[in-house]
Parts: C-alpha cells; structure tokens; sequence
C-alpha cells in the first residue's frame, strides 16, 4: 500500500491489541505515528517490527501523565485515544474511574493547548458499547437512550468512566471548536490479543481448549455479543480520523450481523481450535463450565444481556461496513494464539525456574 499522508498521528495504547494494528495502518499509509503507552497490558512485541522505522516512535508514558503526555501529543495533527483500564471484573473499579477519566482529560487538554496555538487538530477516542448498559432498544443506534445498571454494581464503573470520557468529550468540542470523533467499538478480537480475560472471552476459551482445561463460562452463558475482527476495526478507526465531520460525532464500529450467546461462542470457537490442530488431543465435546458471577465479585454483578449494534450511521457517513466473518476472524485468531501461548507458557517457566 503506498499513499502519502503528511499527517503526524499520536496514538494512547499503542503497544496494545488494537493500538499495535493500529500504527500498522497508519504507517502503510505514509503518516508519522508517535506512540504512548505505559505497557501495563501492551507489549513492545507488538510493534517490534517497525524497529528502525523514522516515521515511528515509542514512549512509555502513562497518559494519567499530564505534562508528559500533553508534550508529546501537542505535536500532533490527529490524536487517537486507544488506552484505558477496562471492566473491574477482577481488578479495581476505582483504577477504571481514575485512568480512563484523567486519561481523556489530558488528551483532551493537549488537544486544546495545540488548537489554541493556531495548530490543527483532531481527536479521535474509544468510547465502548458498554455505554448502551441494558437498553431494550436493539440494535443500538448513536442516538439511543443508554441505560446503565446501579452504582452499586461495580461492573458499570466502566461504562461509567466511558460515559464521563464522551459527555467531556462533546463539551471540550462545544467550548473550543476542534473536530472530536467518539467510537463505540463491539467485541474486537483477533491476533495480539491479550492472553488473559483483558483479551477477551476468545482468548481465555482457546488457551483453555489448548492446555486441555475446562470452559468457563460467566452466568449462564445466554448473555449475547457481536464480535469484530481486528482488521475490520481498526478500518473503522482509520475512517473516523479521516471522515469529514465537524463538532462532536459518534458512531458504532462493529459487525452487523453475527450476534451469538456466549456459550455457543464457546463450543463454535472449541470446534474450529479442534479443526485447527487435529494432531492435538482435543475432546470431542466441549468442557463447558458454568461459573456464577457472585463467585468473583464481592459486590452484586450483572452483565449486559444482547449487545448488537445498529450500523447505519457509521455506513451512511464513514463508508464503513465489517468485512470478516467471525468463522473466518476466529481461525486467523486461533492460528496466531498457539505459538503466542506457547512462547507466554515458556517465559513463564524461565522465570520460575
């Protein structure tokens, strides 16, 4: 792919899942890319190809580093805010309140500080459709009324800070007049994901299959998703920084069809690992496992029951539209995860040892 892009692009989590696929894209299209990243979660692996690269740099920064993070993005002509901490399943609601709220406020401000010198300026942030909570309105469109569980259910203090992260967002573009995109992504997956639950419920069920263990699965397993692959999502990313929109807009980035309950999702993903690696002794059936929610969480949990976006908006306006059927996205996926696993599994041991 050879275009020219003059652009100089700052990307927040770009050692991530996304974040790494991301600076791909951007660095085929010609553009400069710097990258932030504290690699909590991200790897430099990830992008360990582009060593060398002039048009590439790296700084491990935390974005809750105000002055750090506003230094380096007020170089940029695009911002693109990828990092985040996400659902307290396991981890701390309040890291989830405080990174993503302090995160987006210093994006944020850079951006301010960059237009206020005269300089262009667009930003382009992550919002989740988690945001659309327990909405009966499906498919979820832009619009809609966003419904979300009560505070004492620690499970929405990611939908929360998300939602905190678009009504700052929406205000910075009223108050000082630079062009802000909000992206409402739907189960991404796909090669670089993480391999633990941060990647996703695809990730843990193969490495599951893969060491011979059981399934689990979080309630009872009839909670629906719509899962995107990598590649479609991060054209949705790129047709946002490019789209021509004024303001503040949002707009859903995910596949428009191939809704499933998670369990089916479990025995789909067991089925296509077995048929990937048939020299492996992979049980015929899928070890499924039903693991209630009052079992790792100390306050009350839920989950959000069918989510399902409606993809009007962003086909009409970015000309975008998913690509990768989730058969398809979960082989490219489940052929990457072996030798990922296995490398993880390695190091692992070294440091035991």
């Amino acid at each position: 792919m050879t275009t020219t892009d003059n652009k100089v692009y700052g990307v927040t989590g770009s050692a991530g899942f996304l974040g790494s696929h991301l600076v791909d894209m951007l660095l085929a299209r010609g553009g400069r890319v710097i990258g932030i990243d504290n690699l909590a979660y991200g790897r430099v692996e990830n992008f360990a190809h582009h060593e060398g690269n002039p048009n590439f740099e790296f700084h491990k920064v935390d974005v809750c580093d105000a002055p750090a993070t506003e230094a380096l993005l007020r170089q940029c002509d695009v911002i693109i805010h990828l990092a985040a901490h996400k659902i307290p399943r396991y981890a701390s609601a309040l890291k989830t309140l405080e990174v993503n709220g302090q995160g987006a406020h210093n994006v944020l401000e850079a951006a301010r500080k960059r237009h206020e010198d005269g300089l262009p300026v667009r930003v382009v942030l992550a919002s989740t459709s988690d945001v659309y909570g327990k909405s009966p309105n499906l498919p979820f469109a832009e619009s809609d009324n966003l419904v979300l569980g009560p505070s004492h259910v620690p499970r929405w203090a990611y939908a929360t800070s998300k939602l905190y992260e678009e009504h700052l967002t929406f205000a910075y573009s009223d108050e000082y007049g630079f062009p802000t995109v909000l992206m409402r992504f739907f189960g991404s997956y796909g090669p670089r994901h993480h391999l633990s639950w941060w990647g996703g419920p695809q990730s843990v069920f193969i490495s599951a299959i893969l060491k011979g263990e059981t399934i689990s699965i979080h309630g009872d397993g009839l909670q629906t998703r719509t899962f995107t692959f990598v590649e479609d999502t991060v054209r949705g990313i790129c047709a946002c920084v490019d789209a021509q929109t004024e303001g503040c807009e949002v707009f859903n980035i995910g596949a428009a069809s191939g809704e499933i309950a998670i369990v089916d999702f479990g025995r789909l993903v067991h089925r296509l690992t077995r048929e990937a690696f048939p020299e492996l002794d992979i049980s015929a059936e899928a070890p499924l496992v039903f693991v209630p929610y009052a079992s790792f969480s100390k306050r009350p949990y839920e989950d959000v029951r069918r989510r399902v976006p409606d993809i009007t908006k962003s086909r009409d306006m970015l000309g975008f539209e998913a690509q990768v059927s989730l058969e398809e996205g979960l082989r490219r996926t489940i052929a990457w995860h072996r030798p990922a696993l296995e490398q993880h599994m390695a190091q692992q041991g070294q440091a035991e040892g």
